[in-house]
């Protein structure tokens, strides 16, 4: 459910965020500036759970801004969340939604999502099993489940309507899509933002897994822009460092939500509603959102 907020008008709700446009504009397509609120909503297999991860809106915003700031130098959609009026400095971020919302540029979205991926887990650890590949990428024979890539490889997915699943695309797919240029510009940035992030991530401790990413094109400039969340727990897969090196089963505990993907794979045949999450998977998914920011932004 949207909030209501004064001065601004709900335009689309997604299974996480919900986008609303000033009140003076008719629609999405229209208006210069959206106000992104990031919900305590939580989805897994394409399905939107209850109850919510209280708390988990601020904490992905969070997590967004400060990795925003971390990519210097990679234009990015956010603008600024207040302006001048008079004398006075005004916030434009209504004290309702205050600490989970971003105020961005509206953008003419790319339909990919920019997946990179430097371990073989999830989705590409199934597809490796049967064609020793993900995506149409060839990957060497005897690779584990969890085991680092030889390098990064970048897995673009078609983005599907709410309800469906995304699928997984070939790079020539991408060119069908959003021609050759701006196919191979996604691909390189993805690949840039992902070595960045990575390296900055394992100085404090924490292996970046995989993530995705999404781009837009700036109405006015046309330059290719990141959007949405970035490298959030819901866009990304983290590892503890110490436990990946030990090894076992201990090195794929995520600081995302894999213990609710875990808990609904155990109560749930994917058919029909999704059963109700516990307290206490509520809770500790909640902790894990909590201690990767933790990690992550200490000095």
């Amino acid at each position: 459910m949207s909030a209501e907020l004064a001065g601004w008008r709900h335009a689309y709700s997604g299974k996480v965020r919900d986008l609303y446009v000033e009140d003076t504009v008719a629609n999405l397509e229209s208006a210069e500036r959206v106000l992104m609120v990031a919900s305590d909503r939580v989805s897994a297999f394409d399905h939107v759970l209850e109850p919510g991860i209280p708390g988990k809106g601020e904490l992905l915003t969070t997590l967004s801004l400060w990795w925003f700031d971390q990519l210097d130098g990679i234009p990015n959609h956010l603008i600024a969340d207040h302006e001048l009026r008079g004398d006075t400095v005004t916030d434009l971020i209504p004290d309702a939604v205050a600490g989970r919302a971003m105020l961005a540029r509206t953008l003419d979205m790319f339909p990919v999502e920019c997946v990179v991926r430097g371990y073989l887990v999830g989705s590409g650890w199934l597809e490796y099993q049967e064609s020793q590949s993900v995506c149409g990428i060839a990957l060497p024979a005897g690779l584990r489940n969890g085991d680092r890539l030889p390098e990064p490889i970048y897995t673009p997915a078609f983005k599907a309507p709410m309800g469906e699943h995304d699928e997984n695309i070939s790079f020539e797919r991408t060119i069908e899509l959003v021609g050759a240029d701006i196919a191979e510009t996604l691909r390189s940035l993805s690949l840039r933002i992902f070595s960045r992030a990575s390296a900055i991530a394992e100085a404090r401790g924490v292996i970046l897994a995989d993530t995705k990413f999404e781009f837009g094109a700036n109405r006015d400039t046309g330059v290719i822009t990141l959007a949405d969340e970035v490298l959030t727990s819901d866009s990304s897969r983290y590892w503890d460092v110490e436990l990946y090196r030990v090894g076992g089963t201990n090195r794929l505990d995520s600081f995302d939500k894999q213990i609710v993907r875990n808990w609904l794979s155990e109560h749930w045949d994917k058919s029909g509603t999704p059963p109700t999450l516990p307290p206490e998977i509520v809770e500790q998914t909640a902790a894990r959102y909590r201690e990767l920011i933790d990690r992550l932004t200490r000095a």
